[in-house]
């Protein structure tokens, strides 16, 4: 186990179903400032001298399945998105600027978008370790299916033969946004997903590789719920939490 809590982390537990990515954009935004809120009550404590006798703050693992739509990070050129507006509109994919880490990429069915909204200062509070235990979560999911996920040098996510410039491609997005050690965004998985729907962006601003999916590199649809019970099962070992369902 690679977690620093001393203890198991709550964690409610909630899968969305099929939401829309403003929908559940506003929802981590609201759960965040929940924490927030706990948060700055502690420290006003902390301040006059007092007992803090509230609430801790609440963890969230969220999961959701988006409809289409391309998502740009606060570091990302919106050059990358290579779709007009009205091929946008003619294929029914929405796009969301938002204030996530990375560049653009794709949410849509077949995939496994997972939001984790974690206090890391009840795990461990180091940015640059959470997003490699996350990588390292879905690595050890994805060996479950005999794929073999590595992390490529200066980029996040998890990739298939890195060290090939020819065969390189992305089989895992990851962004995130912090605040006071409060996470929110996360991760997309390519399962069965549809990956023509890439073909309209420059994945991450990465123009030199590919992506891929679970289902392409085995020839053969994959259930992805076995997937996401997986996925949840390392990333409880991992950062050491005890999943609630919601």
């Amino acid at each position: 186990m690679l977690t620093f809590a001393l203890m198991a982390l709550p964690v409610l537990l909630q899968d969305l179903g099929v939401m829309g990515y403003q929908q559940a954009w506003d929802l981590q935004e609201d759960l965040l400032q929940q924490n927030l809120a706990i948060k700055q009550k502690m420290r006003t404590a902390e301040i006059e001298g007092n007992t803090y006798e509230g609430p801790a703050t609440q963890s969230h693992y969220l999961y959701v399945d988006h409809p289409h739509v391309y998502s740009l990070g606060k570091s990302g050129s919106e050059e990358n998105l290579l779709a007009t507006p009205e091929l946008l509109l003619e294929k029914n994919i929405e796009f969301h600027k938002t204030n996530r880490g990375g560049d653009i990429t794709y949410h849509g069915p077949g995939q496994i978008v997972a939001y984790p909204i974690l206090d890391l200062e009840r795990i461990k509070p180091d940015i640059v370790w959470y997003m490699r235990m996350l990588e390292e979560a879905v690595i050890r999911t994805i060996a479950e299916w005999n794929i073999i996920g590595e992390r490529l040098p200066g980029e996040t996510g998890v990739w298939l033969n890195p060290e090939s410039p020819e065969l390189a491609r992305k089989i895992c997005a990851m962004g995130v946004r912090t605040s006071r050690w409060i996470t929110m965004h996360g991760l997309a998985l390519n399962v069965n997903t549809d990956l023509s729907f890439f073909d309209l962006i420059v994945p991450c601003g990465i123009t030199d590789k590919g992506v891929t999916s679970i289902q392409k590199e085995l020839d053969v649809e994959i259930d992805i719920n076995a997937v996401k019970s997986r996925l949840l099962v390392h990333m409880q070992d991992i950062f050491g939490l005890a999943f609630i369902d919601s």
